[in-house]
């Protein structure tokens, strides 16, 4: 079961220690005011250019590093972007990987986890569907479970991206993130404690986050959309619930079509590929929906590039 230990920058800096040189430090571009019609500077923090993909290598790989002696394999569940990533650690661990996805997951992300060696599972339904049998294989097999969003050591490997932010961008007003599950979210606010707010930013048909601050603690909730893929979780992290109620913020929640907007503005301006998923924090600022400081410096987190289909 998920973990409700709460990380600190401590332990973040710590899992930094502990997978550097393991995961890229990905770069950053700032975007032309006249191209976003922004009265702020829009820097890219590029984690599609990550290793697997997407920001999970963070997660995965030091989860797969902080096992005990003697672990032979690990499993996983998720929509697709941590079934490769752990897929990707546990190889380079000398493990094996039982990872089990939605049946309907992105087929770019399903090739991912061939590629790396890793055994998957297709489950019919949705990441909650995937978890639960990921559940009974763990058991059955006395195999660890690398949670998706909701372990210390995941959150303490996202917040790893953080602290590059704070160096390649110490200048940045506020920082805006897609939020599934809410590792990365919980990740980057702990990493950047004090110094910067984290805005989180869901899908108006995968709002996790919004549902739990209404009802003052996670609760089940449905999902669908074009970004079900990455943020579909059934139920937002206690890790994530407890980094938001900590810090102060509210979910702010984008449509379909702004999602589907934000991707073509990336490839078109940009030719930055990524998934309707990780478009989802740029779609924010773009609409309005997120309001940025004049003059200022926002960092939109790019999250995964695991969806190989050119915007319509």
């Amino acid at each position: 079961m998920a973990s409700t230990r709460v990380p600190s920058l401590a332990d973040v800096e710590a899992a930094a220690g502990r997978v550097a040189g393991g995961v890229r430090r990905t770069p950053v571009l700032a975007l032309n005011r006249a191209d976003t019609g922004l009265a702020a500077e829009i820097v890219l923090k590029l984690e599609l250019t990550q290793h697997s993909g997407s920001f999970k290598a963070r997660g995965a790989l030091n989860s797969v590093l902080s096992l005990s002696p003697g672990v032979t394999g690990v499993c996983a569940a998720s929509g697709g972007n941590h079934a490769g990533a752990v897929s990707w650690a546990a190889a380079r661990a000398g493990l094996t990987a039982d990872v089990f996805v939605p049946s309907n997951a992105t087929p770019a992300k399903i090739a991912r986890i061939a590629e790396y060696g890793g055994r998957a599972h297709l489950v019919d339904g949705f990441v909650k569907d995937a978890l639960e049998a990921c559940l009974s294989f763990a058991a059955e097999h006395e195999l660890p479970l690398i949670h998706p969003y909701d372990s210390f050591e995941t959150v303490c490997g996202a917040g790893t991206a953080g602290l590059e932010i704070a160096e390649q961008v110490p200048g940045a007003d506020l920082v805006v993130v897609a939020c599934g599950g809410g590792g990365l979210f919980a990740g980057l606010t702990t990493a950047l404690t004090d110094q910067v707010v984290v805005q989180p930013v869901e899908p108006e048909l995968c709002p996790a986050l919004s549902r739990a601050l209404q009802a003052g603690e996670p609760v089940p909730t449905t999902v669908g959309g074009v970004a079900a893929d990455s943020l579909g979780a059934p139920r937002i992290g206690e890790i994530a619930f407890a980094a938001a109620q900590r810090s102060g913020v509210t979910s702010i929640l984008v449509s379909e079509q702004s999602i589907a907007d934000a991707r073509r503005f990336l490839w078109a301006t940009a030719r930055v590929l990524a998934e309707p998923g990780a478009c989802v924090a740029l779609a924010s600022l773009l609409t309005g929906a997120v309001g940025v400081p004049p003059g200022g410096t926002v960092v939109v987190l790019v999250s995964g590039g695991n969806n190989d289909s050119l915007p319509d």
